[in-house]
């Protein structure tokens, strides 16, 4: 086993660029996602039917599929923009590649967890908040805003453990992440099922780890809430 403690270390560089990948993805994701629900519940046709078209086509095809579409139609995009500019070649970043499609393919199922939160929050408080003076901005972020994290936390939960698992599929666009580096160990001592295990074994630990924080954000944000 001499052979896998001489690539942990490769191993190990790459799993802290995917939880980089990861979190910031994430960020990308709860703002989309954050957009798409409030374009949602809005009272503009327009913006019910773009966040609409946009999470019934992102949600309706396959994760890989997505990754290398944009990563290398986004570059044809960027050197056609380029040429027409008279700039040289421009090579788009795996990472700025990787981090943008995935924030961008979970904002469509943030966009969904987000709706259903703000729509589980009970009106009367809504009112209750008015009544009291509060501007529209107010009584979001002191009333809708707190009580639909209560309400999206398990949908925010999933999604953010589907998605740290999502991040293996940046090693198809060539980004080092540990998948990659799990598979040029694998080449080269011609041990990929270990290597592989070790990769399976590190998720794990990651995804570990997020659950008890989501259990953590549960009970903050359901503190004074009984329970049935």
């Amino acid at each position: 086993m001499s052979y896998v403690i001489d690539y942990i270390p490769l191993i190990l560089k790459g799993m802290l660029l995917t939880v980089e990948v990861a979190l910031l993805s994430l960020f990308i994701s709860v703002v989309l996602g954050m957009i798409g629900a409030l374009a949602k519940l809005s009272r503009s046709r327009l913006a019910q039917s773009a966040a609409g078209i946009y999470t019934t086509v992102i949600r309706g095809m396959p994760d890989l599929v997505l990754m290398t579409l944009i990563f290398f139609g986004g570059q044809i995009l960027v050197n056609n923009i380029g040429e027409k500019l008279g700039l040289e070649y421009i090579d788009v970043s795996p990472f700025v590649a990787g981090v943008l499609t995935i924030g961008f393919i979970f904002g469509a199922y943030m966009t969904e967890s987000f709706r259903g939160g703000i729509m589980a929050v009970s009106r009367g408080e809504i009112e209750a908040g008015y009544a009291f003076g509060m501007t529209p901005i107010q009584v979001f972020l002191r009333i809708t805003f707190p009580a639909m994290v209560r309400h999206a936390l398990p949908g925010f939960g999933n999604n953010w453990l589907v998605l740290t698992k999502t991040t293996a599929l940046v090693s198809v666009i060539g980004l080092q992440d540990m998948v990659y580096n799990a598979g040029l160990a694998g080449g080269s001592t011609r041990k990929p099922f270990t290597f592989y295990c070790v990769v399976a074994f590190l998720f794990l630990i990651i995804t570990g780890i997020s659950d008890v924080g989501v259990r953590w954000m549960d009970r903050r944000y359901s503190v004074g809430v009984r329970k049935s």
